[in-house]
């Protein structure tokens, strides 16, 4: 994937940001927020603006719960996208909306979406697996930053 590519994928709306970066044969999120619940919301919508070229065409039609207990913020992220991960794997379903609140000790979740639909999703990268390479979440000056590599 050519820089251009890379710059022109990520998305910038209210101070929050995601943008990918390249990392061998894998993808890198990259992801900013001024607080931590939009961190983990935008680290969803990043992972699947990997999988599915254009989530406006994401309608939220039905949506997933999902709860996580630890205090650890980098495995919290790490089981939240394993956990989206799985349910497009396993169910079909793609998601373009997300709402997150992070506690100290656990992690709720609601991811909305759809099932695949061939006619109107177009898959852009067959994303494997999260991976633990290279995972942080920390906080800045500006906010949060969190930085994920997905196997594809």
């Amino acid at each position: 994937m050519s820089e251009s590519i890379v710059a022109s994928l990520g998305a910038v709306a209210s101070g929050i940001m995601y943008e990918f970066f390249e990392h061998t044969a894998d993808l890198g999120l990259r992801i900013r927020s001024p607080d931590l619940d939009t961190l983990f919301a935008e680290a969803g919508q990043a992972l699947f603006a990997a999988v599915v070229e254009n989530l406006a065409d994401v309608r939220p039609t039905q949506s997933i719960d999902v709860q996580l207990t630890g205090d650890d913020r980098e495995l919290l992220l790490f089981d939240w996208l394993k956990e989206l991960l799985y349910r497009f794997d396993a169910e079909g379903l793609v998601f373009g909306r997300f709402e997150v609140k992070v506690r100290p000790d656990n992690l709720n979740g609601t991811a909305w979406g759809e099932l695949l639909d061939p006619a109107r999703h177009v898959l852009s990268h067959e994303v494997k697996a999260i991976t633990y390479h290279g995972l942080k979440v920390e906080q800045t000056a500006d906010g949060w930053l969190a930085e994920v590599i997905v196997d594809i």
